[in-house]
C-alpha cells in the first residue's frame, strides 16, 4: 500500500474527518506507540483503537510511516509560525518557551524510542522529515533571516546553519545527560550562554 507512487500528503490527502475526528485518531496512534512501540505498531490496530477502517487510514495517508509522522506533527507543533516579538533574544526566549512547555516525560520517551526505529527504516525518516522537521526548520530560517535584516546577526556567520541543531540537541540530550526534561528556564539559560553568543559573534 505504500508503494513508490506515493506522492507528498499535500498532493494526494484529501480528507473528509473533521477536526474532532482526526484528534480522536491521532491521539489513538500515538497512545498505541507508547504502548507496542514502532515497529509493533499495525494498521489493524490504529483502525480497531480508533474505530475506523483501514480502507479510509490507507486512503488519508497511504501508509504507517505518513500517519503516524502527520500524527507527531499535530500532537508535537509548537506553533512557530507566529513565533516574531521583534527581537532575536526574544524570538529565541519565546521558541524556548513554547518547546519547554511543551513536552512531557512520556513523549520524549516516545521521541527517542522513535529515533531507534528512524535508523532502520528509511520510509519513516523521509515522512518525518517532510512532515515534521522540514516546516520547523522552514520557521527557523525565517527567524534567522529577520535578525540578519535587523542587524542582529552578520549575514555571513557560519553559526546560522546550526541554529536547528543547537535547539535540537538541548531539548534532547538533558533527559539524557541528565534525567530530567529541557524545561523553560532551562532552555533560556541555554539560549544566553550557547545560542546567543556564537550568533552575535562578528
Amino acid at each position: 500500500m505504500t508503494s513508490g507512487a506515493e506522492t507528498s500528503p499535500s498532493r494526494t490527502r484529501r480528507t473528509r474527518l473533521t477536526p474532532e475526528r482526526e484528534e480522536e485518531l491521532y491521539a489513538a496512534v500515538l497512545d498505541l506507540l507508547r504502548e507496542v512501540g514502532y515497529d509493533a505498531l499495525t494498521m489493524d490496530a490504529v483502525a480497531a483503537r480508533a474505530r475506523s477502517s483501514k480502507a479510509t487510514l490507507y486512503r488519508q495517508w497511504q501508509g504507517k510511516p505518513r500517519l503516524v509522522a502527520t500524527a507527531l506533527r499535530h500532537h508535537k507543533s509548537f506553533g512557530l509560525e507566529s513565533v516574531d516579538t521583534g527581537s532575536l533574544r526574544g524570538d529565541l526566549y519565546e521558541i524556548a518557551r513554547r518547546i519547554g512547555e511543551g513536552p512531557s516525560r512520556k513523549d520524549a520517551a516516545l521521541m527517542r524510542a522513535l529515533g531507534q526505529a528512524v535508523n532502520c527504516n528509511d520510509e519513516l525518516a523521509d515522512a518525518l522529515h517532510e512532515t515534521l522537521i522540514q516546516p520547523e526548520q522552514a520557521i527557523l530560517r525565517r527567524m534567522l533571516e529577520r535578525a540578519v535584516r535587523r542587524g542582529e546577526i552578520a549575514p555571513d556567520n557560519p553559526a546560522i546553519d546550526f541554529v536547528p541543531h543547537l535547539i535540537a540537541g538541548a531539548a534532547f540530550a538533558r533527559p539524557i545527560l541528565e534525567r530530567t526534561d529541557a524545561d523553560t528556564a532551562y532552555l533560556e539559560r541555554y539560549v544566553d550562554a550557547v545560542v546567543l553568543p556564537v550568533l552575535s559573534r562578528n
